[in-house]
């Protein structure tokens, strides 16, 4: 490597030395300064401390959840997809929520889905260069195969990640609509790059120990993520009230979640609902209607089909 080429790579980490450094994570807190010489009792009350924040960071940010929300359910009713993408901790939070929503809503598995830098290993184990291939990024978002009915939502606490940037960048070039979840502000957001249709910025502060998203960033991006996807699936109808009615029944406590369900929504019997839910091909739904009009099984699941899956909308417009 000659001198030229040496002087270039020193003048690139010296910049991304200045992007780092001006990071609100990689702060020193001066209210955990002294957490390692502190005791037990005080160090958990510290971080106890430090969390009870985030909450509060993510309430200043509310409308700009609900714009995401309110595309990400415009998406679902097009035809279109979530997906996430995201390095390190912020990638494992992708996964972990797109993981959730077929059983919790017994959504399709590929409407949310999501994407890790370094692939299915590093859910795992923590394969940290992979966040830095611009290359790597486009690649993996172009696998998903993408339309513009498709949104796709960056995550990266540090608001820099080039995978994710990489990523964004590709998805906006086919139109497709863009989130960015971050925890750095909006202004910092576009000094380094990242650009999006929608930002989503709490300010966390910085971290109890600097440098470490995978505290109060991570917890801030794991509130925002159940905020979009729960808020996305109550307004298509997978919930009655606040009571999960489209649930996969994948295993043996489902199953009698099912049945408590039933008689929660219906005020029916153990037997009644368990012989309800048989009639009704193990559909939660179907056999709610089922049971409250005495109906069968095809009426039943004309009436949900007809009102879009509401089963509230369902029984008032009963005949």
């Amino acid at each position: 490597m000659n001198k030229k080429d040496l002087s270039n790579r020193d003048l690139l980490n010296r910049d991304l030395f200045k992007q780092i450094s001006q990071l609100a994570s990689e702060q020193i807190n001066p209210e955990t300064k002294n957490i390692d010489s502190a005791s037990l009792s005080e160090t958990l009350r510290m971080i106890n401390n430090q969390d009870k924040l985030v909450a509060h960071s993510v309430e200043q940010v509310l409308p700009d959840i609900e714009i995401a929300c309110e595309k990400i359910i415009h998406a679902f009713n097009s035809g279109g997809r979530l997906i996430y993408v995201g390095a390190g901790t912020s990638g494992r939070l992708g996964i972990l929520d797109a993981a959730e929503c077929p059983p919790t809503f017994g959504s399709d598995p590929n409407l949310v889905g999501a994407i890790i830098a370094g692939g299915s290993d590093a859910v795992f184990q923590a394969q940290e260069g992979a966040e830095d291939s611009e290359e790597l990024g486009i690649l993996a978002i172009k696998e998903k195969n993408l339309t513009s009915k498709d949104i796709v939502c960056g995550l990266a606490a540090s608001g820099r990640t080039p995978f994710v940037r990489a990523a964004l960048s590709y998805a906006k070039s086919i139109s497709c609509f863009t989130i960015i979840i971050s925890t750095v502000p909006k202004t910092q957001l576009s000094e380094l790059n990242m650009i999006a249709d929608s930002m989503i910025c709490p300010d966390v502060g910085p971290e109890v120990i600097m440098g470490s998203t995978r505290m109060k960033s991570a917890t801030a991006q794991k509130m925002i993520l159940n905020m979009l996807t729960t808020a996305a699936f109550v307004k298509m109808g997978k919930t009655y009230n606040n009571v999960m009615v489209d649930l996969q029944m994948t295993n043996k406590k489902l199953i009698e979640r099912a049945k408590r369900i039933i008689i929660l929504v219906t005020n029916c019997n153990y037997d009644e609902a368990s012989f309800i839910l048989e009639k009704s091909d193990n559909h939660v739904k179907t056999a709610i209607i089922m049971q409250k009009l005495a109906c069968n099984k095809e009426y039943a699941k004309k009436l949900l089909d007809d009102n879009d899956g509401f089963i509230k909308t369902a029984l008032s417009n009963n005949k």
